[in-house]
């Protein structure tokens, strides 16, 4: 093997090593919203401190690729596709610990229903089915970056709209109960709060799957009337 192809190698063994390291980022950002989800199912509060934890981790694994990013363009300077994996990446984990960020909101607000005696159950809202659509999104666009599949990205773009009518037919749900019964304020405003975490969740992974698209198409459809077609 000559240097060139040394050289080469070694890149290449960098950058796999970063696109494993975001995927396994990807996944504690799972676990944590999977962990939400089923506390406000059945109320198991002890494992928020285990979110607020593994969240630590999804934020010392950010640092660390942000790292790693820089020190790939600075020594190697990449050009076209392995720039724009590069680039990708810096935004996609972004993303995720935000994700994350808002799986510990989630769990908060579970914890703060759950203390106060309530069951959120009572209120016949949505929140389960909303959750686990934006979980799929999630997991598909990780799926899509770790394929580097544009189209599923497109797909998972797509599912944002569901997520973001669903959320609003939640708040007009929450709303009507504030009215009917001003003693269920409290407890639907914590509600209306998850509810606006899981929306956001969706809106992340939403970001992810364009950045998928950046990195296999060099097409940027951020801000864009484009989006999925």
């Amino acid at each position: 093997m000559n240097e060139s192809q040394h050289v080469s190698s070694q890149f290449d063994e960098e950058l796999s090593r970063l696109r494993t390291h975001v995927l396994q980022m990807g996944g504690l950002v799972e676990t944590q919203i999977s962990s939400a989800i089923e506390a406000y199912t059945t109320g198991e509060v002890a494992s928020v401190k285990t979110i607020v934890d593994t969240d630590r981790k999804v934020n010392d694994l950010e640092k660390a690729i942000d790292d790693d990013c820089a020190h790939v363009i600075a020594k190697r300077q990449p050009t076209a596709s392995d720039l724009r994996l590069v680039l990708g990446i810096s935004k996609i984990v972004t993303d995720l610990e935000r994700a994350g960020d808002e799986a510990k909101k989630i769990a908060k607000g579970v914890r703060r229903i759950y203390e106060a005696g309530h069951m959120p159950s009572q209120y016949g809202i949505g929140i389960r089915h909303l959750a686990e659509a934006a979980l799929t999104m999630v997991r598909q666009a990780l799926d899509a970056f770790a394929r580097l599949d544009a189209e599923l990205a497109k797909a998972v773009i797509s599912a944002d709209n569901d997520v973001d009518v669903e959320f609003k037919s939640i708040i007009r749900q929450l709303i009507t109960h504030m009215m009917e019964d001003p003693r269920t304020i409290t407890t639907s405003i914590d509600i209306i709060w998850i509810a606006r975490a899981i929306e956001r969740i969706g809106d992340h992974a939403k970001n992810v799957s364009e950045q998928v698209i950046f990195i296999v198409e060099g097409r940027d459809i951020r801000h864009t009337k484009e989006k999925a077609q």
